[in-house]
């Protein structure tokens, strides 16, 4: 009798459960499904809006490709699109079953979901934004001789900061976010000051004589300094660059030709004056 009834209430059991079982799997293929095709409608229509030529112009196709993810925004937003999809649908899913403790887990996670693309987003801009003020940065050290990696701090500062709003979306506490925050400038500053210290003087001084060569010389003149003899085919932010009769070039610091004594030697042609 015991073994029957246990039998009965097993079978009772299964019987109420089979249709939830049932429920949940169709639940779970159709949103599997209907994720699939909205992705793929997400794609074609976001090409057709443009948003891989926008991606490709601002380089945010460089980021993702920089990141292990395929050249295309608008396939990574529709995938995006499709994993939470997906995720609500899982969740959906385990709650028909019967598992009321996933119902707050599911209400907090949808929730959580526009945060979590929100940081995303972040994150990806930060990488871009990064990497554009790092060429910036590169081009103009290079035009004025600072030494030191200053495009890639700028661009550890510029992802630093969209990393620690991406955080702060997702509610990391506020001390954590202020001391990595705390520790990014930190590491910043003291790069900077050695980098500076040591050459930052030097390229301030050709930096300011540039102003009183251009006023005295001109590209063409032909002149001597410190036994070299050339002429002048540029004046550069920190240094003059002499051709010499041989043709080489010889790179001249300004300050030499601000405190130095500087010969002009006749020449048959005009000078070219900027």
């Amino acid at each position: 009798m015991i073994v029957a009834t246990i039998l009965d209430r097993a079978g009772d059991s299964l019987g109420g459960y089979l249709p939830r079982l049932g429920g949940a799997l169709l639940l779970l293929l159709v949103g599997l499904v209907v994720a699939a095709l909205i992705r793929r409608v997400l794609v074609k229509l976001l090409r057709a809006a443009g948003v891989d030529e926008v991606g490709e112009s601002w380089g945010v196709h460089d980021a993702l490709e920089g990141i292990g993810l395929q050249r295309s925004l608008a396939t990574q937003v529709a995938r995006a699109v499709r994993i939470a999809i997906v995720f609500v649908v899982v969740f959906a899913a385990l709650s028909l079953l019967g598992l009321e403790f996933l119902s707050d887990s599911l209400n907090a996670a949808i929730l959580y979901l526009p945060r979590l693309l929100v940081a995303l987003a972040l994150l990806v801009a930060g990488i871009v934004l990064g990497r554009l003020a790092r060429g910036q940065m590169d081009r103009l050290a290079s035009q004025m001789d600072i030494p030191g990696p200053v495009g890639v701090l700028t661009e550890t500062v510029v992802l630093g900061v969209f990393a620690v709003t991406a955080l702060a979306q997702l509610g990391i506490p506020t001390e954590v976010l202020l001391l990595l925050a705390s520790i990014l400038l930190g590491a910043v500053a003291l790069t900077l000051a050695l980098a500076f210290g040591f050459g930052g003087r030097d390229v301030a001084r050709e930096v300011s004589a540039r102003r009183y060569v251009e006023g005295s010389f001109a590209v063409g003149e032909e002149v001597s300094v410190n036994g070299s003899r050339g002429r002048i085919a540029a004046i550069e932010a920190t240094g003059t660059v002499l051709e010499t009769s041989d043709g080489d070039r010889v790179r001249v610091p300004n300050s030499q030709l601000v405190a130095s004594i500087v010969t002009l030697h006749a020449e048959d042609a005009e000078p070219q004056r900027p």
